[in-house]
This record gives C-alpha cells, structure tokens and sequence, in this order.
C-alpha cells in the first residue's frame, strides 16, 4: 500500500521543487547571457561584420546593457507595492480552569492575528510611491542614454581602427613593394661594380637604400599588428587573436555631403541636440528633482492601517471574546524631520544642474577641437590629392628613366625613389588621420556623418 504524503511533507517538496526551477532558470539565463564568446575573426572581414562583432560581443556594450536592466530592476522595485504584514500570536493563561466557567466558553488557550498594509493605502494618497518610481524612472533614462552614448563613443572607434587596420595593409603591402625594388636596384648595382661600371660608393648607397626600406616594411608589419590587435579588442575577441585580413580597399577621399557647407558652429548646434550624454545628464537632472521632492514628501510619516483581532474564550464568561479593533501605526517625527536628506538631495540637484552646464560647454569644445583636425586633415589629402602624390612619382619615373639612360647619377635615383616612397607613405598617414578625424567628428556630434 503506497504511503500517503501529508501536508507538511507535500510543502516542504513544493517548495524545494519550486527553487530547484529558480536554480535552473538563473543557470540558464546565466549560461544564455555568457553563450558564444567570440573566438575567432571571420577571414575576411568587412566593415560591416565588425560593426555586427561588436554590437554582438562588444564588452563596454555588454556592460552598458547590464546596466540598463540594473536600472529596470530598480524601477520595477521602486514601483512595487508593499507588501501587507500577516502576524499572530498565541498563549496559555495560567492558574485558570476554564471549568468553572458557567456558560461553558472559556478557555485558558489565548491568540490574536494582526495585519498591516504597511502603508500602502495612505502612501497611494500621500505619492511617496509614485516619486520613488519617478526618480527610478529617471535612472533608467540615463541608463538607456549612457548605453547610447557608449555607442556615439565605440561605434566611430570601430570604424576608424578598422580603417586603420585597411590603410596599414595597404602600406605594407607599398612597404613591400618599395623594398623589392631597392633589392633589385641593389642587385642591379651590385651587377654593374662586378663588371667596372659602378663604383663602390653606389653599392654601398644601393645597400643603405635597400636596408631602408627593409626597415619600414618592418615598421608597417608592426603597425599592422597593432591595429588588428586594437580591432580584436574592441570586438571583444576572448582569448588568442588569430590573423584575419580586410576585404576592403582602402576608402578614397571623400567629403560627406552634410561637411561640405558645414561650420563649426552649424556642427555644434547639431550637437547639442543629438548628443546622448548631454540628454543623459539631462533625464538625471529630472532624478535629482524628484528625489529633492520625495526627500520633501518623506518628512510626512508613513502612517500604516492596522486590523488586530484577539480572542480566549467564547461567551458571556471568556477572558477575552472575539474582538476585532482597527486603528493607525505611525512614528512621530519629534526629534528629526529628514533635513539632512533634503539638504543632500538639493546639492545633489545643483550638482547636477551645474553638470549639465559644463557638459554643454564641454561640447562645444569636442566639436571645435574635432571640426578643426577635419578641416587639417582635408587640406593635407586635398593637397596630396591634387599636386604631390603625382609629382613625387612623376619625378621618380622621370629620374629612373634618366639613370636607364646614363643620364642621372645613382644618387639621383635613390634620392627620387625615397622621395616617392615617403610621400606614398606620408600619404596614407594624411588618409589615416582624415578617416580618424571624421570618425572624432561623428563622435563630437553624436550622429552619423559619413555616407
């Protein structure tokens, strides 16, 4: 015959089986919030999937949205309702025999049960619960702001290290290309002292030449190295990095069409109206407020609506009948009305306004400084652009022509081709610094400019 389970036996292993769900929702959560980690880089890798990477594993992302469901939490909380407050409590009257007891309901067995709504009622009409709420509320909207403005920050850094990462490619690649030709020009010098017609000086000028430009392509692998390894980071890429190459060539020069007519001052208007942490410091300007009120409000008590019933006995004879009494529960705010929260709760407040002032100026400052490196890079890419780029290989062409031909020296040559090679380099550092300006400029702004 199967045992039957009582009462206190079937709660006990409700309640066990209740946490062992708990349990296994959290390690589940748990294990879905930690779930594949990004190991590895897709080979090859386009702008848009490290974009995708990052939004996807990006740990100031990933901390930035913890935060914001932190918030939530504390809203969800500060909106709740107490809970209402169950309590009883039982004796024995001793020295009583409720056998004499005429009517037969008396009873030496004593108990009453209590309950509090812990405010609730009072506080609905007095709206400390509503401000709490308020001041949460507030705090979400900073955090969803803050998770934006980590965004305005990471976003245009992505972009410009991975275009870092396309531009130090293509240098090495010229570094490469540089160095096989001062080999083959070494070669070439070498050639001519063996058979009387180079002296020794060109070899040792080709030989200074080639080592040179052996020593920048080491330069640019290092420098690409770097780079990947920033990219890598800002991915959130765990554990080791392997290599991965760029699909893409190297971005030409363009203005965006909303920078060809832009001032700094037009930039900065924008600015103030799509900047996430001025909006940020903004909705905690409107917390602070709240919690000045709510300190305010605080200095009404919490007034609580008690229901207490007691009995020992029954009849005309009980020590006790059934008694049922109402009544309030508050404490008196003699000695202290809370002026030390609504003082901190007023500088709290002047804090956060003077914050919003300085983050205003301070934004003005971002897109002045950032709007001018634009303005510098542009003119040194237009410059190369336009006359130098072509010049500098002009006159190498030209020279190397003329050393072909016996007419230029050996030093000419070199001093052309490292010419060349410099403003190629010189180049692609100018293109660097024009992609890394706009992406600062993007930043300063808060909104994308780029096409």
């Amino acid at each position: 015959m199967a045992k039957k389970t009582s009462w206190p036996q079937f709660r006990v292993l409700l309640v066990a089986g209740l946490c062992l769900v708990s349990v296994g929702r959290a390690a589940l959560a748990t294990d879905e919030s930690a779930a594949s980690p990004l190991r590895t880089i897709p080979d090859p890798l386009t702008l848009e999937e490290a974009l995708t990477l990052f939004h996807e594993h990006g740990f100031d992302l990933l901390l930035a949205d913890l935060a914001v469901a932190s918030a939530r939490g504390d809203l969800q909380a500060a909106a709740a309702f107490q809970n209402p407050i169950v309590s009883g409590a039982g004796g024995h009257t001793f020295h009583y025999d409720p056998g004499h007891c005429p009517d037969g309901g008396c009873s030496a067995t004593a108990f009453n049960v209590n309950l509090s709504d812990q405010g609730v009622v009072l506080d609905l009409l007095i709206g400390k619960r509503r401000l709490r709420a308020k001041v949460a509320a507030a705090a979400l909207e900073a955090a969803r702001l803050s998770r934006a403005d980590a965004e305005r920050v990471l976003v245009p850094a992505v972009k410009q290290q991975f275009t870092q990462v396309v531009l130090a490619s293509a240098a090495l690649d010229f570094a490469h290309q540089a160095a096989d030709m001062a080999r083959q020009t070494e070669q070439l010098v070498q050639a001519q002292f063996n058979s009387g017609a180079a002296s020794e000086a060109d070899v040792a000028r080709a030989q200074v030449a080639e080592m040179d430009a052996e020593r920048s392509a080491d330069s640019a692998a290092e420098n690409l190295a770097i780079g990947k390894a920033a990219l890598a980071s800002l991915l959130g890429v765990r554990g080791p990095i392997d290599d991965f190459h760029t699909t893409d060539v190297p971005p030409p020069f363009v203005v965006p069409e909303a920078l060809r007519d832009a001032s700094a001052n037009t930039l900065r208007v924008l600015a103030l109206d799509h900047r996430p942490d001025l909006a940020a410091a903004r909705a905690q300007v409107e917390g602070a407020q709240a919690a000045r009120d709510l300190a305010r409000r605080q200095r009404i008590p919490d007034i609580s609506l008690v229901a207490n019933y007691q009995q020992e006995g029954t009849g005309q004879g009980a020590i006790q009948p059934p008694t049922a009494t109402f009544g309030l529960s508050l404490p008196l705010p003699v000695f202290y009305q809370g002026q030390g929260e609504i003082l901190k709760a007023e500088s709290e407040l002047t804090a956060r306004d003077i914050a919003v002032q300085k983050l205003t100026a301070q934004v003005g400052a971002d897109v002045g400084e950032a709007f001018a490196s634009f303005e510098s890079a542009r003119s040194r890419v237009q410059r190369m652009e336009s006359r130098l780029l072509q010049s500098a290989r002009r006159a190498r062409d030209l020279v190397a022509y003329r050393h072909r031909k016996g007419a230029a020296s050996l030093f000419e040559y070199l001093d052309a081709q490292r010419s060349f090679v410099t403003t190629q380099t010189d180049y692609y550092q100018d293109l660097g610094d024009y992609w890394t300006a706009l992406s600062k400029l993007e930043e300063a702004v808060g909104m994308e400019l780029q096409p």
